[in-house]
């Protein structure tokens, strides 16, 4: 089986527990104003690489980041390519590797049963779910990422029903993401389910230069990272500080 690659490495230190072999998939339904990789959004980018092929080069890495740390499977959204990954993922758990999706969820359809059957069968293989939730309000999720946020919804709590570890990011962008109400919405859902960890994401502008590059317009143009007391503020609701 073969899948389409963004790009791999090998030293990845935010993206889950210890140091892990990172694994960025091609392809992304979604368009969100501060993606830092529009490199990544068409699915006919990207190399073609086997499962096989793939698994040799992570488990070169085995000995380097040892038992805290593993594989990563990101994107563009992973799991616009869930066969493949689940086949990845099956693949590298013979050899004993931890394994993390960092998705959206927005691939999950609940109320589609081949969805549904598809994802559990992925379930088998995932030890850690890191699940960006982009904007809690319905309505600001689709103009932030143009798309809804119900199937991202669903998933985190279909994962958690499932008793899944979970991790929870959110990505900190000033005037989209980060007053406090929303904030405070997105803290009352997270208590409605099982949550390992919350991660604050200060948005960045490091990705501007790709879309200078791709010629593409860049949506949050003069939009300054969070201030040091706005992600301190957001930490402190979100429950990151006690």
């Amino acid at each position: 089986m073969t899948g389409k690659i963004h790009s791999v490495f090998s030293g990845g230190t935010v993206d889950g527990p210890g140091i892990r072999f990172v694994v960025f998939m091609q392809g992304c339904p979604l368009r969100c104003k501060y993606c830092h990789n529009p490199d990544s959004w068409l699915l006919s980018d990207g190399e073609e690489r086997t499962v096989s092929d793939l698994t040799r080069e992570i488990i070169r890495y085995r000995s380097y980041y040892g038992e805290k740390g593993g594989l990563t499977v990101s994107g563009g959204e992973p799991l616009l390519q869930i066969d493949f990954v689940t086949e990845l993922l099956k693949s590298v758990k013979n050899y004993g590797i931890n394994t993390a999706i960092d998705t959206s969820g927005f691939t999950f359809n609940p109320s589609d049963s081949e969805s549904v059957k598809k994802h559990e069968q992925l379930d088998k293989f995932v030890d850690l779910y890191l699940l960006d939730i982009k904007h809690i309000d319905r309505n600001e999720h689709k103009s932030l990422t143009g798309v809804y946020n119900d199937n991202t919804l669903a998933y985190a709590k279909w994962l958690s029903d499932r008793g899944k570890r979970i991790w929870i990011r959110h990505v900190l962008v000033p005037g989209y993401t980060d007053n406090d109400e929303s904030l405070e919405k997105l803290a009352d859902f997270i208590k409605t389910i099982n949550v390992e960890k919350v991660e604050v994401l200060p948005y960045h502008t490091m990705g501007e230069v790709k879309y200078q590059k791709l010629g593409y317009e860049y949506p949050l143009k003069g939009v300054e990272p969070p201030t040091k007391e706005r992600v301190l503020n957001a930490k402190k609701i979100l429950g990151v500080l006690k």
